[in-house]
């Protein structure tokens, strides 16, 4: 008898098990009421249910009423919510050495600072101690969540020759072979155009979205 009694009370305890929330409590109170005479200690000590949580299904079975769960506050506090000082010194720190996204794709910020580099500094510049400090991995964590990305500010881009150039000069040589004779006059003009660099020249990476598409060449 004590054996099918075990049986049933294991198979109690992996139905509850399977079930979260709402319906989870609702089944506690429910098994409470039944083989506990309704008496939340009693069910603690028998099935080891936390008797707050029978007594808020029970709470909930009688007033045909749902409680809402609140994930969001449960667990540790994050670092940087925990102290917020700590924030305004990580990014005292690491906005002098951020650039935003070339492409201006995303508000997402980019540093050559590591999470190594950053606990150094906090050490040094901010006077916090080692203890005091989260770990390099949980640094690294608050970096990401603080919007900031680990990568190589890269310098200005070199110019590269555009496919028409040669083509270009080609046709400047031709029209002046033509044009040569006593009565032409040939002038040379400096214009001192002004060119981007770095990742904003001649509008990207795709150099056709610099609006010359159909335009007319030099010489043509």
């Amino acid at each position: 008898m004590e054996d099918a009694v075990e049986c049933y009370e294991s198979l109690l305890q992996q139905g509850v098990n399977r079930l979260k929330g709402h319906e989870r409590r609702l089944f506690m109170a429910e098994v409470t009421l039944k083989l506990c005479a309704g008496k939340p200690r009693q069910a603690e000590r028998r099935f080891g249910w936390g008797r707050e949580t029978v007594n808020k299904g029970l709470h909930e079975l009688k007033q045909n009423l749902r409680c809402l769960e609140r994930f969001s506050a449960r667990g540790r506090p994050r670092w940087e919510d925990k102290t917020p000082q700590l924030a305004q010194d990580i990014r005292a720190i690491v906005e002098p050495h951020t650039q935003a996204d070339p492409e201006l794709k995303s508000s997402r910020r980019y540093s050559n600072l590591s999470a190594t580099d950053v606990l150094e500094a906090l050490q040094i510049k901010k006077g916090y101690a080692k203890e005091n400090l989260p770990s390099q991995r949980t640094m690294r964590d608050i970096l990401n969540r603080m919007n900031y990305r680990l990568k190589r500010i890269r310098k200005g881009k070199p110019l590269k020759k555009t496919p028409q150039t040669n083509a270009i000069f080609a046709n400047v040589k031709a029209v002046k072979a033509e044009s040569k004779g006593p009565d032409t006059l040939e002038i040379s003009m400096d214009t001192k155009a002004k060119v981007n660099e770095g990742d904003y020249a001649r509008g990207g990476k795709n150099p056709d979205r610099s609006g010359r598409r159909g335009r007319a060449g030099l010489g043509s």
